[in-house]
């Protein structure tokens, strides 16, 4: 137990991250529900408690200096990634965690009550639909995602959650550079524009991290009707 938790303490340190004893103990917690819910559904692939803390706890925590304003949305949060883990870092945070899938939704809401987090929520429902809800759309100063989609179609679930000003956080792999040259039309009819790339290495393996900037309002059509992001994506 107590090797785990120094080795998560340690590999925050390594980024230039200062955990508290609870929040160490909070992803400790974390990891554990993860890996009993995971024995009965799929969650995760990466299974081992070491590749737990560094492909999923760090990998969602190193944007904490890109997060601005006090209200995010997660979105594709899966098993919680990177909106749990964020919170943790982050208790002033008020965070909605979207996911489409029921039982991964079942996975976040038992972690929020088992690690007694406050003013975090998840809901289940597809962006498509929630964004068109006045009670969500542009409401947002932050929307992060980790999603696999293409940055053209990620784009089109995220802008309109985001209020004028706030901005996107997506985390990608190294190789994102055509996909975002790709992605720059889209995010101008959205309303948005590119305002950074970070590169980093984490754990040896090549990471990016895309903030895109909302610069006016996304028209209401956006984003259109399920599966029009995916199959005719933006140009």
């Amino acid at each position: 137990m107590e090797d785990i938790k120094d080795f998560i303490k340690n590999e925050a340190k390594k980024n230039n991250i200062n955990l508290s004893e609870k929040q160490i103990e909070l992803f400790y917690l974390y990891m554990n529900n993860l890996i009993e819910w995971n024995e009965k559904i799929n969650l995760t692939a990466i299974k081992e408690k070491k590749d737990i803390v560094i492909k999923h706890f760090i990998d969602s925590i190193v944007i904490k200096d890109e997060i601005v304003g006090n209200k995010m949305l997660d979105l594709g949060s899966g098993a919680g990634f990177p909106g749990i883990p964020i919170k943790i870092v982050n208790n002033d945070m008020d965070i909605t965690l979207l996911d489409a899938v029921n039982k991964k939704v079942n996975f976040m809401n038992d972690t929020i009550e088992k690690l007694n987090l406050n003013n975090i929520i998840a809901i289940h429902s597809r962006a498509e639909d929630l964004a068109h809800d006045e009670k969500y759309r542009e409401k947002y100063d932050i929307v992060v995602s980790r999603a696999v989609s293409n940055m053209t179609t990620l784009v089109e679930y995220m802008l309109p959650f985001l209020k004028k000003g706030g901005k996107c956080i997506c985390l990608k792999g190294p190789d994102v550079d055509k996909e975002l040259e790709e992605s720059k039309n889209a995010i101008r009819i959205l309303g948005g524009k590119i305002e950074k790339k970070i590169q980093y290495e984490l754990n040896g393996n090549g990471r990016s991290i895309i903030v895109i900037l909302k610069e006016k309002h996304t028209e209401q059509i956006y984003p259109r009707k399920q599966g029009k992001p995916i199959k005719e994506p933006l140009k």
